[in-house]
């Protein structure tokens, strides 16, 4: 019953982050706080109403919570302020907050026995070991290994490095994509996502023909990668 208590909590401070983070937060706010960082009054009202959804969607349980994260919510914003608006410190910024509650949960609800067990059971769980080997593998070594069938066609083709890292991204999400289908038995679902890949990527009637057979090569090997992955984590 406790475990059952402790994830509903969990998961209720994360809706609570999401609806003040995006959903709460005018624009107006944010530019505020980009322009006068900790002198911005805004920046202090969103961290009480970031506070205050948590106390209370929480159901006004464990106030120690809602005042760590109003003050952590506050350094974090006003450093984030001085920043560029990049990809990289919005996702360092989501990933401070989402460690603040990981950390308020933790220490409300579990203690280190409990967290050493966890651990022993995932350190002997071969599903477990076997399905996050195959996700890394179909991030980076799957696309090198693209890379390297490849190459004949690459070195072919005008502007060829910036076609890969164009496609770099894509097919990572693509592999993890066909990867989760493949664990869910949901094969129907990837040749929709082939289908709909092909209609975006290979309507273009005046694209080179050594430029179509690299794309079509380069993608049937990366959702096969991640097939064979998925089958070899099942079987």
């Amino acid at each position: 019953m406790i475990e059952t208590v402790a994830y509903i909590w969990l998961v209720k401070l994360i809706v609570a982050h999401l609806l003040t983070d995006f959903l709460l937060q005018p624009k107006s706010w944010v530019s505020e706080r980009m322009l006068k960082h900790f002198a911005s009054p805004k920046l202090y009202l969103h961290g009480l109403v970031t506070a205050l959804v948590a106390f209370t969607i929480t159901n006004f349980a464990y106030w120690q919570a809602s005042t760590i994260i109003f003050f952590s919510h506050i350094l974090i914003d006003g450093w984030k302020s001085y920043q560029k608006p990049t990809i990289k410190f919005f996702l360092a910024d989501q990933a401070l907050h989402f460690f603040i509650i990981l950390a308020c949960w933790y220490f409300i609800f579990f203690d280190t026995n409990l967290l050493l067990t966890l651990w022993q059971q995932l350190n002997i769980n071969l599903l477990f070991w076997k399905t996050f080997a195959a996700f890394i593998f179909i991030t980076t070594p799957a696309g090198i290994l693209i890379g390297q069938f490849t190459k004949q066609w690459q070195d072919k083709i005008e502007n060829a490095d910036s076609l890969a890292n164009a496609g770099k991204w894509i097919g990572i999400v693509e592999r993890i994509i066909v990867l989760i289908f493949v664990l869910k038995n949901d094969y129907a679902a990837i040749s929709l996502l082939l289908a709909a890949k092909g209609i975006i990527r290979f309507n273009e009637k005046d694209r080179p023909e050594i430029k179509t057979e690299y794309l079509v090569i380069g993608t049937l090997l990366s959702i096969g990668m991640a097939i064979v992955a998925g089958l070899a984590v099942k079987f």
